[in-house]
């Protein structure tokens, strides 16, 4: 067995063992042992008698099962036999996790965060006694690098990561571990947009959506979906201004467009963006049909380095919302006794941190609106580390009828339910839906779901009609979030969250068993209502005042400054808003401090060295981001206000441009910020759709 700590030395670890009789082969070409015109050697013959359990071609990476024939060669000696061929990197044994035997894929790679304030030549010194080397200085959390280990360590990796999250001055460290990462999937047919007529049968259990683009329609906000290859060639795509920022993060290149290889179709991506945000020019209107897109392909496994740095792109490139239909494998959703279901499935502290970055800095220190498909396994998405973070909103799939879809993922951490497909299962009791699913944009021609002849949409096959799980229902709300953030810009991360818990319709009211707070654990808080989440977003104007100034006033390197701002209002106020323009070139180097008069309660910190190796703070906070400048409501602000900012590491300089108080008068606005209970469990004990359809994934 081997220990792994994706938290604090503090935080509980967890555990997997070897497999007797599963063989990894990761190759330099990237080629696979199969297949590609190989010509067979006494290399290579060393798997010929092995079945391919998993694949991941992006880095060349295979794991072999291998058979328990008498006679057959040892694992040793099938690893002897293909470390000698050049063409092999690396040829060794696999772990896997202790109750389902699902393989989990180290590499010598290791996420390091030190603590905020350890000096970053001590952290390099530290990094360079344990013989690592830097690959990368992560961006979205202060102390943050992505390293690799002396090659043909194996697994010694583990041992290495627990000794150095022993220090006092590391916070995190874990290995990179691959896990494979599963899809979260199953016109006048888009009956999940308005009511619709579908084979002759009426079919009312939308999301109200078509009433809220009499409203808005999403424009000037983006939606970065973060999937497999999207196809931004798809007429649904090609308008001047709707593709900003493409991204493929496994690849680090700007092409975002599908790349199938090693038997994996990148078909996902382009029918999850047209839920989102499709213009609705040729066939098919997404939730918000006038918002921007940011494809951001990923096809790197679950837990690698390029899934976090997949946020933070999202979040420096100006993406307001973020969907992710995808997640850990799911469970049989037909068969309850399936060991899947048991299977709690940690979020990296890499990753974690990177969401985090998305949530404190995207949209201007605002926040980015994270959406995340709750599964289609039939099972506890509490288990699930991803969709049950506090920070994301966890997405549930509801069928045309109005009631849950039978695979759909039930839990605390569920907030809400969008419409989707759904299939019929009489041990259940299932009845068949009265839809074949979702209509949405597929690869353009016969390269996606539906191949023009199937009967799965369009003759063309740009179309298809049977897209679902809750992988459809993810990038569904994430469309809402985005009609809400058109109509308000203003809001914050956990507004947004609030506004689309009070837009729920609770549906099925006998079999959702909703608590006293209103919750189910089977919908959330209901089935979103676009309208009513759009009109509760709406901005109430209140009477207020603005005190601000210019300063243009140098950051020096290790000293610290302070400006003043008078204000002369004493009337008492409903809020403070606090506005900063900084321009600096390392954010973690800061530490900024608001100083109110006296009477108004002490020092107010509104940064704290977080952000890393981020630029610029230009943000507004309020009191749903720093507690303290909600106890000012009701006390008069009049006096001298000072800003007090510290440089608190070497190297990096800046300037403060600008720094302003906004006075609210009257009652605040009617959109209240989550309660602490609201944000459910922050720790986990989580198409074509739930017919168990592999997600692609690779090594990086």
């Amino acid at each position: 067995m081997v220990q792994v700590k994706f938290g604090r030395r503090d935080e509980p670890a967890f555990e997997l063992q070897p497999a007797a009789d599963l063989l990894a082969v990761r190759t330099r070409s990237r080629r696979s042992m199969r297949g590609d015109g190989r010509v067979r050697d006494a290399h290579t013959d060393a798997v010929t008698d092995a079945a391919l359990v998993a694949a991941y071609p992006e880095a060349g990476v295979e794991v072999f099962k291998l058979p328990s024939a008498k006679g057959a060669p040892s694992l040793s000696a099938r690893k002897s036999a293909l470390r000698a061929s050049p063409d092999v990197r690396f040829a060794g044994g696999v772990l896997v996790e202790p109750n389902t035997g699902s393989p989990v894929l180290y590499t010598e790679n290791l996420f390091v965060k030190f603590t905020d304030d350890t000096d970053a030549d001590v952290c390099l010194a530290t990094l360079a006694t344990h013989g690592l080397t830097v690959k990368e200085e992560v961006g979205f959390a202060t102390n943050g690098y992505f390293v690799g280990a002396p090659e043909g360590i194996g697994q010694q990796v583990f041992d290495l990561a627990l000794d150095l999250l022993a220090r006092r001055d590391v916070e995190y460290c874990h290995p990179e571990l691959i896990r494979k990462r599963e899809r979260k999937a199953i016109a006048p047919q888009q009956w999940h947009l308005t009511t619709a007529t579908i084979n002759g049968t009426a079919v009312n259990a939308h999301a109200n959506v078509a009433s809220a683009h009499e409203l808005t329609r999403g424009a000037d906000v983006t939606i970065a979906i973060i999937d497999d290859g999207v196809d931004i060639d798809h007429a649904e795509f090609r308008r001047s201004g709707k593709v900003i920022a493409p991204r493929d993060a496994t690849l680090g290149s700007d092409d975002p467009r599908p790349k199938d290889s090693g038997g994996y179709t990148d078909d996902h991506g382009t029918a999850c963006a047209g839920v989102a945000c499709a213009d609705g020019v040729a066939g098919a209107s997404g939730v918000a049909p006038a918002a921007r897109l940011m494809p951001i392909r990923l096809a790197s496994g679950l837990g690698s380095m390029a899934e976090a740095n997949a946020f933070r792109w999202a979040a420096d490139h100006g993406a307001d919302v973020i969907s992710c239909s995808w997640g850990p494998a799911d469970g049989n959703w037909s068969q309850p006794s399936d060991p899947q279901h048991n299977t709690v499935v940690a979020l990296p502290a890499s990753t974690r941190l990177a969401i985090d970055y998305a949530v404190n800095t995207g949209r201007g220190g605002r926040g980015c609106v994270i959406c995340f498909a709750a599964g289609n396994g039939n099972e506890s998405v509490d288990n699930d580390g991803y969709a049950s973070y506090a920070k994301v909103i966890a997405v549930a799939a509801c069928n045309d009828t109005g009631k849950r879809s039978v695979y759909s993922d039930f839990g605390r951490a569920v907030w809400c339910a969008f419409p989707s497909s759904d299939f019929g299962y009489a041990p259940f009791q299932q009845p068949r839906p009265l839809t074949p699913g979702i209509w949405t944009t597929d690869r353009s021609g016969n390269a996606g779901y539906n191949h023009g002849s199937s009967g799965l949409g369009d003759s063309a096959g740009n179309y298809a009609n049977d897209f679902g799980g809750t992988s459809s229902a993810c990038p569904g709300v994430a469309g809402v979030a985005a009609l809400v953030l058109a109509t308000n810009p203003e809001l914050k991360f956990a507004e947004v969250k609030d506004v689309l818990k009070r837009a729920c319709d609770r549906i099925d009211p006998q079999g959702g068993a909703y608590d006293a707070n209103g919750h189910s654990k089977k919908y959330g808080y209901g089935r979103i209502n676009a309208r009513t989440a759009v009109e509760l977003a709406a901005p109430q104007t209140r009477p207020s005042a603005t005190f601000a100034r210019t300063y243009d006033q140098r950051i020096p390197d290790l000293q610290t400054i302070e400006v003043t701002l008078a204000v002369s209002e004493a009337a008492p106020v409903a809020s403070v808003r606090v506005s900063l323009e900084l321009l600096h070139t390392y954010i973690g180097d800061l530490i900024v401090t608001l100083v109110p008069p006296a009477g108004l309660g002490g020092d107010i910190v509104l940064h704290n060295r977080t952000g890393g190796a981020a630029r610029n703070l230009l943000r507004t906070y309020d009191a749903s981001q720093v507690t303290k400048l909600g106890q000012l409501a009701g006390k008069s602000c009049a006096g001298t206000w000072k800003l007090r900012i510290r440089d608190a590491a070497a190297v990096d300089e800046g300037k403060l441009v600008r720094f302003g108080l906004e006075l609210g008068f009257g009652a605040p606005r009617d959109v209240a910020a989550p309660r602490e209970t609201d944000l459910l469990p922050r720790r986990a004990p989580r198409g074509r759709a739930p017919r168990r359809s592999a997600r692609r994934a690779a090594t990086t």
